[in-house]
């Protein structure tokens, strides 16, 4: 009997997860079973079960598919750069994360309304829950750490919290990918230059409003 590889493996659970993904992305986590799912991936029944025990484990690994590339995409920025400014992560996750997800090419389907989904249904199943929660913890350290840096520069009040300034930073980027999916006109060039001039003096020093705050008088 042919040995089977660890190749093999991952080829047919990524053949699971194509065919779970598109389910999902055009009818939704509750109108899809698992026996749309085995019908969609070719398989039987037993074999798609080998790999995924429920359909909410195959929404876990959807979900952490479209996730996957955070991490990566943020080492190479700050290897590649010491100080990243705010809108170069924002930048960055827009053309690292949010590319994947809007065109997965390892999935070979567009997951952008799964990510909706999986932000609604991440509040009703505890398990996803703590995957979004920990995937979205990684990504806001990532965030603080440019932050951090930014503030080490002299380019952040003293004062200011990186932790709480990599929240807003993550906001803006999960901001572009809802927009992206309800407005139609949202483009990801226009988003980021709108976020550019709202910084304003927080890419290219202290903000005005934090100088002349300091140095109005009493």
């Amino acid at each position: 009997m042919p040995r089977v590889t660890e190749e093999y493996r991952a080829a047919r659970r990524q053949e699971i997860l194509a065919a779970a993904g598109e389910l999902f992305a055009r009818n939704g986590f509750h109108a899809t079973s698992m026996a749309d799912i085995i019908s969609a991936s070719g398989m039987s029944a037993g074999a798609v079960y080998r790999y995924f025990r429920s359909k909410d484990e195959l929404i876990g690994a959807v979900a952490e598919n479209v996730l996957q590339n955070a991490d990566g995409a943020f080492a190479r920025l700050l290897e590649r750069e010491a100080t990243p400014a705010p809108v170069e992560a924002l930048r960055t996750i827009l053309e690292g994360v949010l590319d994947g997800v809007l065109r997965n090419n390892e999935l070979g389907i567009d997951l952008t309304r799964i990510v909706l989904q999986v932000w609604a249904e991440a509040g009703r199943n505890s398990e996803l829950g703590q995957r979004v929660d920990d995937a979205y913890r990684r990504l806001r350290g990532h965030h603080a750490e440019v932050a951090r840096r930014w503030q080490a520069a002299g380019n952040l009040p003293a004062d200011a919290d990186p932790e709480q300034v990599g929240a807003a930073m993550l906001g803006l980027a999960q901001g572009f990918l809802i927009q992206n999916l309800l407005v139609s006109d949202t483009s990801r060039l226009g988003y980021v230059a709108g976020v550019e001039a709202l910084l304003g003096g927080a890419d290219r020093g202290t903000p005005k409003a934090v100088t002349a705050a300091k140095d109005a008088p009493a």
